[in-house]
């Protein structure tokens, strides 16, 4: 933790005040990304105080990590430098909003739940329903690039992130895009902020497209007692006239966890019609309408009450020619019971088990049965416990349940993690380990093998931050 400044404290304190810098190894320790603690914490208060840090990380030749309420810093590979982590939930407040024109401008750090909340309101909302909700930022939640279930339907930030404002790597402040639709023009450059994990840029500001919030939902679940009975109605409903909200298939090994655990991340409720009682409290315990030795199809859907008996009659019907062992559908005051389980998967997952080992792996629909029997050959093969959801979307979302002594053992794990890329790249997908101990990552590549890529991917990092000032080491190819 040395600096190049001997009045590095006293250098940030100019910037933001005294009140916003954290210089004590305890207070900065919170901050640590994969066991690397900054040697110190700044809060800026505006872009221009980012503006203004980045400058001085840039003379002094330090490396900055931006973030949020530190959910999702976990991503990535280890940092090779990590001088000064760079706080943004100062910047918190809705900059503009049109609910007629369903645009919004929202500061960085501002918390997910609570803009959702002020949407509301108006019977808006931003289909961003990630992992760790009420506690994620809006900025981080961008950086970071974690989906949701709701992307079924709504698609991903990339379909409605429509602006954006940074902070380069030379402290210069840019814009891109547009605050209304209508005004967007030119190069989607904000769009290379999605995923990048503060490499790039630092995002000070967010403009997004609204939508209509669903005024009343169901949720279906039909239970297998195979994988490929799952995968026929998935694919029934996906080649019907049905356009439901989300569509996941569970393990029975998560459908075992869901069972028997909660979330610790306080729930909130999004929607009209939830339990609005379930505010900060734990989500209540899973009914038997899930079998958790069996495979489970889950899908949610909204409408008038004529779409919504539409669908459950239509889901039953789908369900029943798929064999389905049974069928229940679920109304809004039970549906969250399930759903956030679903959104929260991977925070149930590390709080389950905070050595495991959990994938990304995009890959088409059409393999997914194939891909499930790998997968659970390759934890059989390593006598790991494993568990995993698989969206209609192409994402599976795969867990290596470790035990904490478990952590060291890469001459069991190395071979796990080549099959996993290995057959991911095979069937035309690609994945990612988006979770693990830092002692795993130290001895392989989170990201598989570079891509062709790579070097234009090195290119936008040098436009974007030529000193290498944000985030060094932690995507692709070490960028």
């Amino acid at each position: 933790m040395t600096t190049t400044s001997a009045n590095f404290a006293a250098n940030l304190e100019s910037i933001v005040g005294a009140s916003r810098v954290l210089t004590d190894p305890a207070s900065c320790a919170p901050y640590a990304v994969d066991e690397k603690i900054p040697a110190a914490v700044a809060k800026p208060a505006n872009a221009e105080e980012v503006a203004e840090l980045i400058r001085f990380a840039a003379l002094e030749k330090l490396a900055v990590i931006p973030c949020g309420n530190r959910t999702k810093l976990g991503i990535g590979m280890p940092p090779s430098r990590y001088n000064i982590a760079l706080d943004i939930t100062t910047l918190n407040r809705i900059a503009h909003y049109d609910p007629g024109d369903l645009t919004l401008g929202v500061d960085a750090g501002m918390p997910l739940a609570k803009l959702n909340a002020a949407l509301f309101e108006h019977n808006q909302f931003l289909p961003l329903l990630v992992p760790w909700y009420s506690r994620s930022t809006i900025g981080g939640t961008i950086a970071s690039g974690i989906d949701s279930p709701l992307r079924q339907f709504y698609g991903t930030t990339r379909d409605f992130l429509i602006g954006a404002e940074f902070a380069d790597g030379t402290g210069k402040l840019c814009k891109s895009g547009g605050r209304v639709v209508k005004n967007v023009s030119g190069y989607d450059l904000h769009k290379l902020l999605i995923g990048s994990l503060g490499t790039l840029a630092i995002i000070t500001r967010l403009n997004f497209r609204t939508f209509p919030s669903p005024l009343a939902s169901r949720g279906f679940v039909a239970s297998f007692p195979n994988a490929e009975g799952a995968v026929t109605l998935r694919r029934v409903i996906t080649e019907s006239p049905l356009t439901p909200l989300t569509l996941d298939i569970v393990s029975p090994e998560l459908a075992q966890l869901f069972a028997t655990r909660a979330p610790a991340t306080p729930e909130v409720a999004v929607f009209a019609g939830e339990n609005q009682a379930l505010a900060s409290k734990s989500l209540p315990p899973i009914g038997n309408w899930i079998r958790s030795n069996e495979w489970q199809l889950c899908a949610a859907f909204a409408g008038t009450p004529e779409v919504l008996a539409r669908y459950e009659r239509d889901l039953m019907r789908f369900a029943a020619n798929s064999n389905a062992t049974s069928t229940n559908v679920l109304d809004d005051t039970t549906r969250p019971t399930l759903w956030g389980r679903l959104r929260e998967t991977l925070s149930m997952l590390i709080e389950f088990s905070p050595a495991s080992l959990i994938f990304k792996i995009s890959i088409l629909p059409s393999h997914h049965a194939a891909v499930f029997a790998s997968l659970r050959k390759v934890a059989a093969d390593a006598s790991l416990p494993h568990a995993f959801v698989a969206r209609a979307s192409s994402t599976i979302y795969f867990a290596l349940l470790l035990a904490a002594s478990d952590e060291d053992t890469s001459a069991r794990l190395s071979p796990c993690i080549a099959q996993i890329f290995d057959f991911s790249s095979a069937s035309g997908g690609r994945a990612s380990l988006l979770f693990a101990p830092a002692s795993i990552k130290r001895g392989t590549t989170v990201w598989g093998s570079p891509g062709s890529d790579l070097a234009l991917m090195r290119r936008l990092k040098s436009a974007f931050d030529p000193q290498n000032v944000f985030s060094p080491g932690r995507f692709v190819g070490g960028i």
